[in-house]
């Protein structure tokens, strides 16, 4: 395999990647067995790290989405009643369906309607009707672009004009040529917006537009995330060595990277807060609404925000003399990989 290559033959000391969960389940073994410490920008499949203490990532995990679109709907949005409609062959929508009917429930909200649907349907007006029948406030629909286009025209067709509910799956820009108007009212969870007002967001945006002549999306901020967390924790662990390079990347704590504030827990996920984006679906475009933390966490103050200018925009390759893997494609990626990121969760 590549990885098998990459630490055999090229005697990397250290991996960034894979983005697709799928990927990174298969070389997770691999370097947790070479004992090479992997961080993965992107993986949100909770059992990627549970491979070993040598696999970690910097983006949170599928389950904290239902959380963040629960507080949303009833925090924000002040809905008391909810309707599902999720893939009842998808362990991804699955999870994300469990969790915000559990915590919607916590908020005083109830669900009022469960539909499923599988990726082979060619109509999803029966189960909307059923919905619809119960005039739920918001509809939650944890599942991807391909399915969720036509859901949401599907829904606007039988009058239903309530708010959408979805997450990171629905990030590709396929959806606009799918859903098209029948997208406006809808909100996503995601892990980052170009569209955030704070400064070091900004700059980090300015300086990557500079260097690549496109705006960063969510998998490139990520990537960067990745590369800048490995690189802070081989200057802690004072070189590459494995066993403590290891260790120092599992001690990061409120390392400020673009996506948030990343502290990696007991299991190597990354605690961080997660973005609310609102559908623009004129402009073909993800808009910042919010920002959402996680338990215990509040948002950073101005004087602990780092900043980011041209000068400090760096290549993976630089930060071992290129002794480790690097991938072009998570720092120049495009909307391609972010439909293979959500394909494999």
């Amino acid at each position: 395999t590549v990885v098998s290559k990459l630490i055999n033959q090229d005697r990397v000391q250290a991996l960034l990647g894979e983005v697709a969960s799928t990927n990174s389940l298969a070389a997770a073994p691999v370097a947790q067995d070479a004992k090479i410490p992997m961080i993965t920008p992107s993986s949100t499949n909770p059992k990627v790290t549970e491979v070993g203490d040598y696999i970690s990532r910097v983006c949170f995990i599928d389950p904290f989405q239902g959380l963040v679109m629960a507080k949303f709907a009833g925090n924000t949005l002040k809905a008391k009643t909810a309707a599902i409609i999720g893939d009842v062959n998808s362990d991804y929508s699955k999870g994300l369906t469990a969790v915000f009917e559990q915590e919607f429930t916590k908020l005083g909200g109830r669900v009022v309607a469960k539909e499923a649907y599988t990726q082979t349907d060619p109509d999803f007006k029966g189960q909307l009707t059923k919905i619809r029948n119960l005039n739920p406030e918001v509809i939650y629909i944890p599942g991807y672009y391909g399915q969720v286009g036509i859901i949401a025209k599907q829904a606007r067709e039988l009058g239903m004009n309530m708010p959408l509910l979805g997450g990171d799956g629905w990030d590709s820009p396929d959806l606009w040529k799918l859903g098209g108007e029948s997208l406006k009212n809808a909100y996503i969870s995601n892990h980052y917006s170009a569209d955030n007002p704070a400064p070091e967001i900004q700059n980090f945006v300015k300086a990557y537009q500079a260097k690549f002549n496109v705006a960063p999306d969510s998998l490139a901020a990520l990537a960067y995330d990745a590369a800048k967390v490995l690189a802070d924790a081989i200057k802690r662990a004072g070189g590459t060595d494995g066993a403590k390079l290891k260790d120092a990347i599992n001690a990061t704590k409120e390392f400020k990277g673009v996506t948030g504030s990343i502290t990696l827990d007991a299991n190597r996920n990354a605690v961080k807060p997660a973005v609310v984006l609102e559908l623009n679906p004129s402009a073909s475009k993800f808009v910042f609404k919010e920002t959402i933390y996680p338990e215990g966490m509040s948002a950073p103050t101005a004087a602990n925000t780092n900043t980011m200018s041209n000068g400090n925009m760096m290549n993976a390759n630089q930060m071992s003399n290129g002794n480790m893997m690097t991938n072009s494609n998570m720092t120049n990626s495009s909307s391609n990989m972010n439909s293979t990121m959500n394909a494999n969760k």
